[in-house]
């Protein structure tokens, strides 16, 4: 190994051939059993609507669906972001996940656009509602809906793929209580505008969630450091090391949810330059991004003073 010119690499919980298993992937029974829920009160919905001629309750229903396809599409991603690594695709299918998040927040926002249209048509045009039928769906699915919230409240914090599938069902949720708030309306008052009128809420909570949704998803797909590190205590860090005299080219991105990347050019002091020192200065390196920041997988390369400017003329 020639002193300062080899790429040492610090692993704080494995290889980049051997990384763990993506955040969301623990999660995938309860995303199942979330996808058959939706299921059922995608057909009780439907039946639903066409016996009572509720807007919001069919409203809910397409929503139901595109959910219903979010769900499948989360899990298809994390089966296959769960694959092994290949000699083509170092880091596996990770990135699966978050296109699966970004598909997701896709679908979400053609829902709220259909949502919209169709009930400022009710509006102007209202139709006849028989409140007290919508307002038993509009229930089975609040109940329905909220089992489904509970099975994935502890996912959506880790995964971004388990949070696109938690937004689908939180808004349906809120949807289905949408439902219930216009049929009693209706029931108590017989005013028909309070259908269209829950459907455009309910168009209004899907928008800013799912926003904020494919901002994050984008955010890692463009490789910016997660939210969570701070790049400048990082840079501390390393450079209050002992035998750390400098530091270039730090990068920080995530592969997939729960899956952070480091890389660092660490300049050490000539004492550290042989076999023991490099050893030294890499544990070290490895306990202080352990300790501090949560790093799936880390690589520094550890140079003498000076190899930047001889590195950056072999680039040319």
């Amino acid at each position: 190994m020639g002193a300062g010119h080899a790429h040492d690499h610090g692993h704080t919980h494995g290889s980049a051939a051997g990384l763990t298993g993506t955040a969301a992937a623990e999660f995938r029974g309860r995303l199942r059993i979330a996808l058959g829920i939706t299921l059922l009160i995608l057909v009780a919905e439907v039946v639903g609507s066409a016996l009572t001629g509720s807007l919001a309750l069919l409203a809910d229903a397409g929503h139901m669906a595109t959910d219903a396809a979010g769900l499948a599409m989360s899990l298809v991603a994390i089966h296959f972001a769960n694959r092994p690594p290949s000699e083509r695709r170092t880091f596996g299918l990770a990135r699966a996940e978050i296109l699966s998040a970004v598909a997701n927040a896709v679908l979400l926002f053609g829902v709220g656009a259909y949502i919209f249209y169709q009930a400022v048509s009710r509006l102007i045009a209202p139709a006849e509602v028989e409140g007290g039928l919508t307002v038993v769906f509009g229930v089975v699915g609040l109940v329905a809906n909220s089992v489904s919230l509970l099975l994935l409240m502890r996912g959506q914090r880790e995964s971004l793929n388990v949070r696109g599938a938690f937004l689908e069902v939180m808004a349906d949720a809120l949807g289905s209580l949408a439902v219930v708030v216009a049929a009693v309306v209706i029931l108590t008052t017989g005013w028909q505008q309070a259908d269209p009128g829950a459907s455009l809420l309910i168009g209004v909570m899907i928008v800013p969630r799912t926003w904020k949704l494919l901002r994050e998803a984008i955010d890692v797909l463009l490789e910016a450091a997660p939210r969570d590190v701070d790049m400048a205590e990082v840079r501390s860090h390393i450079l209050g090391l002992p035998g750390v005299e400098g530091l270039h080219d730090l990068h920080v991105w995530t592969i997939t949810s729960g899956m952070p990347v480091l890389s660092a050019h660490v300049v050490v002091s000539p004492e550290t330059l042989d076999a023991v020192g490099h050893e030294k200065v890499l544990h070290d390196l490895q306990g202080c991004l352990g300790t501090h920041f949560d790093v799936e997988h880390c690589t520094f390369q550890l140079e003498p003073g000076g190899h930047a400017e001889h590195e950056a003329r072999l680039c040319h």
